[in-house]
């Protein structure tokens, strides 16, 4: 069966960004397949789909607590790179479809659960949210993940490393890109989400119940893994820098060599707010 997926790779918001996604992401919080295990009643049964998988970062993470996981995403790539990822995470009872969120095949179902990670906010809401409500069980959880920037208290203990030097990169980046071009991102991510509340009530599901899983779990990040983090974002990947990429990755370099002579930094994982939406039983 054929799904209609975007034919130009130039319109995929993440082109280039899919080596160093995986990579240069911050993990979600630790408890969060706990948290959610409990919010959920989830035992190891039914079927999850997350939409707008990219390299199946949430679909890995959640695996274990259910009979099957579907990722759906409209970047072939990112998919290659969730099935890759799969085997070495144990994984063996997931699926990868290349597909527009807002044309979910209706003979995809039925799941119990329906997450969006860092993804929900590029989506056409007025399509994509009706269509997941038929997918999903009755009593299915549509759940929308939102890394805050809030954390919870710091443990007493100092980080061995110093934090990536953030100023100085934004500075650095602001010669390379436009601030507006970065910007637009986050202004789509607000737009798409302020009414997104009404609508999920419209297309008949209760809510929302919001559960936060805590994060500040310690991590020590590479300079590697700080220049992955710069190139896996839509505003910043490789391909935006118009030729000057490696040389901007040069200027970085040295820049977080300087920063941390060892080549290391101490980060945090966020506090990720759950807001969960069901759909009604008969």
């Amino acid at each position: 069966m054929h799904w209609p997926v975007p034919n130009d790779q130039a319109s995929l918001p993440f082109r280039g960004a899919v080596p160093y996604y995986a990579r240069g992401r911050l993990p979600y919080a630790a408890s969060l397949a706990d948290t959610l295990a409990r919010a959920l009643g989830l035992d190891g049964r039914g079927r999850l789909l997350d939409v707008g998988c990219g390299p199946g970062i949430v679909a890995l993470r959640l695996a274990h607590l259910f009979d099957e996981v579907v990722g759906v995403d409209i970047d072939p790539d990112m998919l290659a790179e969730a099935g890759r990822r799969a085997p070495e995470q144990g994984v063996t009872r997931a699926r990868w479809i290349n597909a527009r969120a807002e044309q979910l095949p209706r003979d995809l179902g039925p799941f119990r659960v329906a997450t969006f990670g860092r993804s929900f906010h590029w989506m056409d809401h007025e399509r994509l949210v009706p269509r997941v409500f038929e997918l999903l069980n009755p009593g299915g959880a549509f759940v929308v993940l939102l890394e805050t920037s809030e954390a919870s208290p710091a443990p007493d203990a100092p980080l061995p490393h110093p934090a990536p030097p953030r100023a100085a990169v934004e500075a650095l980046l602001q010669r390379y890109l436009p601030r507006s071009e970065r910007e637009a991102g986050r202004e789509r991510r607000a737009e798409m989400l302020r009414d997104v509340v009404p609508m999920l009530a419209r297309a008949g599901f209760s809510g929302p119940e919001h559960v936060r899983a805590d994060g500040n779990d310690p991590l020590v990040r590479s300079i590697d893994d700080v220049v992955a983090f710069y190139f896996s974002h839509s505003h910043s990947a490789p391909p935006l820098f118009a030729g000057r990429a490696a040389e901007f990755e040069a200027e970085l370099r040295r820049l977080l060599a300087e920063a941390s002579p060892p080549g290391l930094f101490s980060e945090r994982t966020r506090d990720v707010l759950a807001s969960i939406w069901r759909k009604p039983r008969p």
